[in-house]
């Protein structure tokens, strides 16, 4: 199994009602739920970590999840309230408004013991949860029990708005890093954690610290990865109709460990050995399912189906 641990929400996306004025449609998100929702419609045994509200958006939670396949035995139910966030598209970039105090996510807590980390065989972090102390010390707590058998993935999907202390935070997620074999952010993020430092110059300091495996993703622009033995590789993103943006970066990234995982190349020393060849074609799988769903509102990934692809 493949396990994605963070954050669960709704999402109110940006719409027209029949006068043609602004109005918001509830949708199911979450940056790392919708990593969890991606793999699961890709065909890959998945779970879901985190804390879901038992009230009205947190059963809309459960059930979008359960249609997906993913698996909700290791998430916590709790009565504390769903996240809330709200949308605005500027300049071809979604801008959030979160509604996350005292909620179901931020009162998600680590059960020591629970999970059987030798049947798992990755775990993606990251995103919202990573910016309060209580979510990023119960993330660390999970990490440090499932380094010992399971790849581990981070996504930092970075949301200034709720960063109170930057460096505080720089510093956090730079940790994160530091323990992950698999990193992947879009060039906003590495813009708002490193500015104008060169790509490249930050993966290998990346590489040499001992990840794996960094992936930087540029909208129009394709995808950019360094791999310690397969070198630089670059991938174009799809030319699409754009709906909205929102979700293509989870989408991206569940679709690329998915690759990896049917690739049997998810393993940390599978990961540390993979060609060339192999990495472009997950890379490219991954833009490709990124583009699909930007053509349609909201985070919704594809399922299997509807990605024309062969292994």
């Amino acid at each position: 199994m493949l396990i994605s641990c963070g954050d669960a929400l709704i999402d109110f996306v940006p719409t027209k009602n029949a006068d043609g004025r602004e109005a918001v449609m509830p949708a199911v998100g979450g940056s790392c739920l919708n990593v969890a929702i991606g793999i699961a419609r890709l065909g890959a045994p998945t779970g879901f970590v985190g804390g879901i509200s038992n009230d009205m958006f947190g059963r809309m939670v459960a059930d979008h999840a359960a249609a997906s396949n993913v698996e909700l035995g290791l998430s916590t139910r709790s009565d504390h309230q769903t996240t809330l966030a709200f949308v605005r598209i500027v300049a071809g970039e979604s801008h959030y408004a979160f509604y996350d105090a005292e909620t179901a996510t931020r009162n998600w807590t680590y059960r020591r013991g629970t999970i059987s980390f030798d049947a798992i065989e990755a775990v993606h972090i990251g995103s919202t949860t990573l910016v309060n102390d209580q979510g990023a010390a119960e993330s660390k707590d999970l990490i440090a029990d499932a380094r010992m058998s399971s790849t581990i993935s981070f996504d930092p999907n970075c949301r200034p708005n709720l960063v109170k202390d930057k460096p505080a935070y720089l510093a956090r997620m730079d940790e994160f890093a530091a323990s992950a074999d698999l990193i992947k952010m879009s060039d906003v993020d590495f813009a708002y954690l490193f500015g104008e430092e060169p790509y490249q110059q930050r993966a290998s300091a990346l590489l040499g610290r001992g990840t794996s495996l960094v992936v930087i993703t540029r909208g129009n622009n394709g995808a950019i990865a360094w791999h310690a033995e397969a070198g630089q590789i670059e991938v174009d993103a799809p030319k699409v109709a754009v709906a909205d943006t929102i979700g293509a970066g989870d989408s991206f990234q569940a679709a690329l460990l998915f690759a990896l995982h049917k690739q049997g190349r998810l393993t940390r020393r599978q990961l540390k050995d993979i060609g060339a060849d192999e990495l472009r074609r997950a890379l490219s799988f991954a833009a490709n399912c990124a583009g699909l769903t930007c053509t349609r509102p909201g985070a919704d990934p594809p399922w299997r189906h509807e990605i024309s692809w062969s292994w």
